[in-house]
């Protein structure tokens, strides 16, 4: 199977460009003695995750418990949750999903965690909590030192649970706010005899500087296996580090500098990014895809030398690669043009 066997709109995944991002990453994080964990959201493959622990990654991170029970039905057997877990139905799967592999997961508050407690009770196979701490990112998390090793202390004393440590994603350039907070968390904790066994950061913009987070012991990338074209508007490799792009064919040419693609906000997504547009056409850079319908892609050719015809195939690089995976049922993992493998995305739609 070649590009012009595959019905468009569709995912194609540079297997070249994929392999060389997963070789980059770790090689980083054995120069500088940081433990990757990386995120399963961007490409929700098992083989892709097998493949980052080949190389040395030493565990996954699923953001939720449905992605992380069809990583566990994928063969992956020490998984991450970085979600606080509510309701006694995902309480009841989480329990059951703590039976098949090695389990960690994350809260920031109390009623999270008296949940955990409830669920977990037997001191021998104890579930690992780590505290979610707000280093200054503004989602999630405990906001100071103290709070974390209030929790911490709570934690420490549930017979069905053990203090893990301490999670974080950090704000996009905020890497010396998240050590100061973190050293300052790890100095309270320690204090008391709970010296934090893991201290976890995460993100891809800021990956290779990560090392900068001096008290951090793993961290947890994710869109960097594909990157995409948000990532590269962070700084996170170039155009030729991007490995995932949206097979689509224009469908109209309405004016001379108007397309249309056959792939709207329901193959490129809509999330913005710092570039104006909805995607990078790789053919035609100058063309700024201006406005997605359902299944329109409204695309301005007006600063373009050369434009496309109707009929014909782009690739996109969309600006958030983790939604569009999202969108499709399977990708097409290419070597140059060719289809070497046709992939079932096992993690979509797994939302609760």
């Amino acid at each position: 199977m070649t590009l012009d066997d595959i019905e468009t709109p569709a995912v194609l995944i540079d297997l070249d460009r994929v392999d060389a991002n997963l070789a980059r990453a770790q090689a980083y994080a054995d120069e500088h003695g940081l433990r990757l964990r990386p995120h399963v959201k961007t490409h929700k493959l098992p083989r892709f995750a097998r493949a980052q622990l080949a190389l040395g990654a030493i565990g996954i991170t699923a953001q939720k418990l449905g992605e992380a029970e069809a990583m566990a039905d994928g063969g992956l057997s020490d998984i991450f949750l970085p979600y606080n877990i509510i309701g006694q139905a995902k309480l009841a799967r989480l329990a059951a999903l703590a039976q098949r592999v090695t389990l960690s997961v994350t809260c920031d508050n109390a009623t999270v965690l008296a949940g955990y407690a409830a669920a977990f009770t037997s001191p021998r196979a104890p579930l690992m909590v780590l505290v979610e701490c707000d280093t200054g990112a503004g989602r999630c998390g405990v906001q100071t030192p103290q709070q974390a090793l209030a929790l911490a202390r709570t934690i420490a004393t549930a017979p069905g649970l053990r203090f893990g440590g301490l999670m974080t994603y950090p704000a996009r350039d905020g890497e010396a706010a998240t050590d100061a907070w973190l050293i300052a968390a790890r100095a309270l904790l320690t204090e008391v005899g709970l010296p934090p066994p893991v201290i976890s950061a995460g993100g891809s913009p800021g990956l290779y500087r990560a090392h900068l987070v001096t008290a951090a012991t793993e961290h947890r990338p994710g869109t960097y296996i594909y990157s995409d074209r948000m990532q590269v508007a962070f700084g996170l490799g170039g155009w030729d580090d991007c490995a995932m792009t949206v097979l689509a064919t224009v469908v109209s040419r309405p004016t001379d500098t108007r397309a249309i693609l056959d792939s709207g906000s329901k193959a490129l997504a809509a999330d913005l990014c710092p570039l104006p547009g909805h995607g990078r056409i790789t053919a035609y850079p100058e063309a700024v895809i201006t406005a997605l319908s359902e299944e329109h892609g409204h695309v301005d050719l007006s600063a373009c030398a050369d434009r496309p015809a109707v009929g014909e195939q782009v690739r996109v690089i969309p600006n958030h690669a983790c939604v569009v995976t999202n969108l499709f049922d399977r990708v097409y993992l290419m070597r140059g043009d060719v289809v070497e493998e046709m992939a079932n995305v096992t993690s979509r739609g797994k939302l609760t």
